[in-house]
């Protein structure tokens, strides 16, 4: 509950506010299906808008928040009572689902950046969009994630806090290197084929979730040397795994907060230069907040092996190819269970060398209804998804494939493709294809 003092604050705060547009859509919003049955996240919701659009930034904390919306009390410590955090998690999602459906004609946007609590109010050109969407400034609907700029509170540690700032760096300057002529020549003859494969999995009339790595969870992995299955990570026992030895802030960060990866951010990108590509019904999915009904209802773009994306496995468990990992987390193999002429039995990275062979996995299936496409992307390590994820988005490089998959009603049937390349500093170089199977 507000406190008395909260509630007439905001009260006042309201009632001068009912002329501004970006505060009607705050109400629109805290009052539609998506928070009905979550009078807490409205409050947080219209709380932190209304703080903002009164100029008093500096009361938009943590500590403010969980004083203010969730009643706790000013003594409270936020180290200890992560409320705030896991709310936060929760609304934004909302945000994003709430915009990519109830409010898609919506002229405002309200969106809350990952590390900090300010809403921003993008506003978007509602009518029929011809050209492609401008990857320098939308990416994608982020359920769960920001690519945008992050404000982290300095209690993480800083081996974590500056990859994740590089990343963002990074990106940008990829971005700028993608829109300067990284593409094939979309004159190529194999156009149709590429189109193929991305109508089936990013349909006009469905929602795709395009499910990144949990960077987090796989370090965590690492540290504990031990995996993870996925009903136990969905029932979020991953918060148990870090050592003792990692300080207490290290340990709530990597249990809490969305950690992804250079090459998922890479298969976003290049997600949103596809024509087929729609950003209301392409939605970023963080693999925790992802559920078994998502992936009956919807089509999904899974990236990353059951080491740093336990959602893999529910693809790849009656694959011919398989991803195995080794005990203790020492390495992993991709077994091939039914060799063809020439074939070898099992594939193996060795991660120790600088430079060395390195294998991946794309595979395509029904999702778990029929009515969509499950896609995975997922490598023996991260040099090898990177290489996996290129070939995938050379028209030349899948072209073959698809066409081999490509029934005569444009329905595609199920296929797995094994790929090696050259990891060399963890990039991946000499991209081919070894083998594939068409279902």
């Amino acid at each position: 509950m507000l406190s008395a003092k909260s509630e007439t604050v905001f009260a006042d705060s309201a009632e001068w506010m009912q002329d501004d547009p970006r505060w009607r859509v705050a109400q629109q919003v805290a009052g539609g299906p998506h928070f009905a049955r979550s009078p807490l996240l409205s409050r947080f919701l219209l709380y932190v808008v209304s703080e903002t659009l009164e100029g008093r930034h500096a009361a938009i904390t943590e500590h403010k928040i969980g004083v203010a919306v969730f009643g706790r009390p000013v003594s409270y410590r936020t180290d200890d009572d992560n409320i705030v955090r896991n709310y936060a998690r929760q609304l934004r999602k909302r945000l994003a689902e709430h915009f990519a459906r109830e409010g898609k004609d919506s002229p405002i946007r309200i969106e809350i950046p990952v590390g900090g609590y300010v809403p921003s109010f993008p506003e978007v050109d509602i009518a029929p969009q011809i050209e492609q969407p401008d990857v320098a400034h939308e990416v994608i609907p982020a359920s769960g994630i920001a690519l945008g700029p992050l404000h982290r509170r300095p209690s993480i540690s800083r081996k974590l806090a500056w990859p994740l700032a590089a990343l963002i760096i990074i990106l940008a300057g990829f971005v700028v290197w993608f829109t300067g002529g990284g593409h094939t020549d979309p004159r190529s003859t194999t156009i149709d084929h590429a189109h193929a494969l991305w109508r089936a999995e990013m349909p006009s009339n469905g929602i795709t979730y395009v499910v990144p790595t949990d960077a987090g969870f796989n370090l965590m992995e690492d540290m504990a040397h031990r995996s993870l299955s996925l009903a136990d990570y969905i029932k979020g026992q991953y918060a148990d795994m870090p050592p003792q030895s990692i300080d207490a802030h290290t340990r709530q960060d990597l249990g809490t907060q969305p950690y992804t990866d250079f090459v998922s951010l890479q298969v976003v990108s290049m997600l949103a230069r596809r024509p087929e590509y729609d950003p209301k019904r392409v939605l970023l999915r963080f693999p925790r907040d992802l559920r078994v009904d998502d992936l009956k209802k919807s089509s999904a773009v899974i990236i990353g092996s059951a080491d740093s994306n336990p959602w893999a496995s529910l693809v790849d468990a009656n694959a011919n190819f398989r991803i195995v990992p080794q005990p203790e987390m020492s390495g992993a193999a991709i077994m091939n269970m039914h060799p063809e002429g020439g074939e070898q039995k099992t594939y193996r990275s060795h991660w120790g060398e600088p430079a060395h062979e390195t294998f991946a996995l794309i595979l395509l299936q029904p999702n778990l209804s029929g009515s969509g496409y499950l896609l995975l992307i997922e490598g023996l390590d991260i040099a090898g998804t990177q290489a996996a994820a290129e070939l995938l988005f050379s028209q030349p490089g899948i072209a073959p494939i698809v066409e081999r998959a490509l029934r005569k009603d444009g329905s595609l049937r199920p296929f797995e493709v094994l790929v090696r390349a050259t990891s060399i500093q963890s990039n991946a170089a000499g991209t081919e294809i070894v083998a594939s199977r068409i279902h």
